[in-house]
C-alpha cells in the first residue's frame, strides 16, 4: 500500500521546514549547544509543520536517527483529542517519573494539547511546575486560545505561520517531478491558493487530483475548478465587474448560472474577497462589503445570502449618489423646445441672474481630452470620477466641478489627488492647483443660466 503523499514528504529535519525558519533556526541552535526547555507549546494553523517539528525535535534532543516508520519507546505521543481525561494525564504522570529505557530523554508529545479537560490541565501543570530532569514535554495545538495561561507561562512558545504560497506551490512543484505528475504551473498556483497557507492541505489536494488526470493532459485548472466547486475566475470577474456597475440584473442572472454550474457559494464568496481585497487601492469603498461577505459561510442558504448581501450594499450605495446628485440635468434640446424666448429686458427685470459670464483670464494650455485619456489608459479607478466632470483652467488653477458632494470626496481623497497631479505632470501640464466644486459647471451663456435658474437649476448635458 502506497503512502499518501504528504506523508511520504514529511520533512525528516529541522532543515528541510519550509517556511518557519523564524523557529528552526532558533531550535536548531540550541539542540547544537546543548540546551533544552523542560516543556515546549508549538502553537499555530493546522498543516503549517508543528506535528513534523515536534517528532524531529524529540529525535534530535535523544540524538536518534528520524524514522517515520517506527517509532521510540522512549517518545510517547499523545492525541490530546482522545486522551483529554484527568486519568489519563494522571497515568502519564505516574509513567514520567520512571527514567528513560534507552534514550537521553524521555519525551512526551501532547498534539491538541487544547482539547484536555480544565481537570486535566490542573494535573498537567504539576508536572510541568516540578518536571523529573530526564522528561522533556512538548505541546502542540491550533487553538491557543484554549490553553490555560498557567500552562503558557511554563512552557518555551513557539508560533507558526501559514507558509507562503510561492513556497507552497515551489514544494508542489518539486513533488510533482519527483512522483512524474504533469499538472501547469497555474493549476499549481490555484492548490496553493486554496490550501490556504496549508503545506499538508496543499499536498493532499495534489494527492487526490493526481488520481483523476489522465496522462496527457495532465492536472489542469478546469479540473481543479470541477473537482472542488470553485468558481472559474471568468465568473468571478464578472461578478466584480457587475458589482462595479451596480448591475443587479446581472449580479442575479451570474448567481443563476453558477448554481447551474454546481459552484461552491462559500467558495465563491472566498474569491469574491480576494477580489475585493486586490483592487482596494482602485476601489477604497468596495472594503466594507467584506464583513457581510464572510457571513455567507454561516448561512444555509448561501446562494440566496450572497443575492442579499450584494444586493443590498449596490441598493444603499445607490441611495448615497441619488442624495448628492437631486439637481436636474437640462438639455439644451429640451431648453430650445420647451421653453419660449426670453428677451434680455426681461431676464434682467423678471429673474435677477446671478453673475454667470466669467472674467477674462489668462487660460493654460491645458488639453483636457488628452488628461482625461491618459487617465482612462493608466488609472480606471481615477478616470471613473474624471469623466463624470467639468472642468475650468484660470491662471494656475484647476477647477473640477464634481456635481455632488460624493464626487468631490472622492477626489479630495489623498490617493486620487496625487494620481491627478502625477498625470497632469507626465502630460506635461506641469504643476497646478487643483480645487474642486460640489455642484455642476456655471452656465456661461446668459439666455439659459436664466432659463435655469426659472427650472430651479441645472447643468448643459451634451445630447
Amino acid at each position: 500500500m502506497s503512502l499518501a503523499l504528504y506523508r511520504k514528504y514529511r520533512s525528516k529535519s529541522l532543515d528541510e521546514i519550509i517556511g518557519q525558519g523564524h523557529i528552526t533556526d532558533i531550535l536548531a541552535k540550541s539542540i547544537k549547544q546543548g540546551k533544552f526547555s523542560h516543556a515546549y507549546l508549538l502553537t499555530g494553523p493546522r498543516g503549517v509543520g508543528k506535528t513534523s517539528v515536534a517528532r524531529i525535535l524529540a529525535r534530535e534532543i535523544n540524538k536518534l536517527e528520524y524514522n517515520e516508520e517506527s517509532g521510540h519507546l522512549d517518545i510517547i505521543e499523545i492525541d490530546g483529542a482522545s486522551n483529554n481525561g484527568v486519568e489519563h494525564i494522571r497515568e502519564l504522570r505516574e509513567k514520567a517519573l520512571i527514567a528513560p529505557a534507552m534514550a537521553q530523554k524521555k519525551i512526551y508529545i501532547i498534539d491538541e494539547v487544547h482539547m484536555l479537560s480544565s481537570s486535566a490541565f490542573n494535573a498537567l501543570l504539576k508536572t510541568l511546575e516540578e518536571p523529573p530532569e530526564h522528561v522533556v514535554f512538548i505541546l502542540a495545538t491550533t487553538d491557543l486560545h484554549k490553553v490555560p495561561a498557567t500552562i503558557i507561562s511554563r512552557t518555551q512558545r513557539y508560533t507558526f505561520r501559514l507558509v507562503p504560497i510561492d513556497e507552497i506551490k515551489k514544494h508542489l512543484k518539486y513533488i510533482a517531478d519527483k512522483e512524474s505528475i504533469n499538472i501547469s504551473d497555474e493549476a499549481l498556483e490555484l492548490i496553493a491558493e486554496y490550501g490556504d497557507g496549508s503545506f499538508r492541505d496543499s499536498i493532499s489536494l495534489l494527492d487526490q487530483l493526481s488520481n483523476l488526470a489522465g496522462k496527457n493532459s495532465g492536472i489542469t485548472p478546469e479540473m481543479i475548478e470541477e473537482s472542488l466547486g470553485i468558481a472559474p475566475k471568468k465568473l468571478v470577474n464578472s461578478f466584480y465587474d457587475a458589482l462595479n456597475k451596480n448591475d443587479i440584473s446581472e449580479i442575479t442572472k451570474l448567481i443563476g448560472d453558477a448554481s447551474k454550474q454546481g459552484v461552491d457559494f462559500v467558495s465563491l464568496s472566498k474569491q469574491l474577497i480576494t477580489k475585493l481585497v486586490e483592487d482596494a487601492p482602485n476601489n477604497p469603498s468596495n472594503l466594507s462589503l467584506i464583513d457581510k461577505l464572510l457571513e455567507v459561510s454561516s448561512s444555509n442558504y448561501p446562494n440566496l445570502k450572497l443575492l442579499s448581501v450584494i444586493g443590498t450594499f449596490i441598493a444603499s450605495r445607490s441611495d448615497e449618489i441619488v442624495t448628492h446628485n437631486k439637481k436636474p440635468k437640462i438639455s439644451l434640446l429640451e431648453v430650445s423646445k420647451k421653453q419660449p424666448e426670453i428677451k434680455s429686458s426681461e431676464i434682467e427685470l423678471n429673474s435677477k441672474p446671478k453673475s454667470r459670464v466669467k472674467t477674462s483670464k489668462t487660460v493654460l494650455k491645458l488639453d483636457w481630452q488628452t488628461l482625461v485619456e491618459y487617465i482612462k489608459s493608466n488609472h480606471i479607478a481615477l478616470y471613473s470620477v474624471i469623466a463624470k466632470c467639468s472642468h475650468d483652467v484660470t491662471d494656475d488653477e484647476l477647477v473640477l466641478y464634481c456635481s455632488n458632494n460624493f464626487y468631490k470626496k472622492k477626489l479630495d481623497d489623498a490617493k486620487y489627488r496625487l494620481l491627478l497631479n502625477k498625470s497632469l505632470s507626465k502630460c506635461g501640464f506641469g504643476t497646478m492647483n487643483i480645487t474642486t466644486v460640489p455642484s455642476s459647471k456655471p452656465i456661461e451663456d446668459s439666455k439659459i443660466a436664466s432659463i435655469a435658474d426659472i427650472m430651479g437649476g441645472g447643468e448643459i448635458v451634451e445630447i
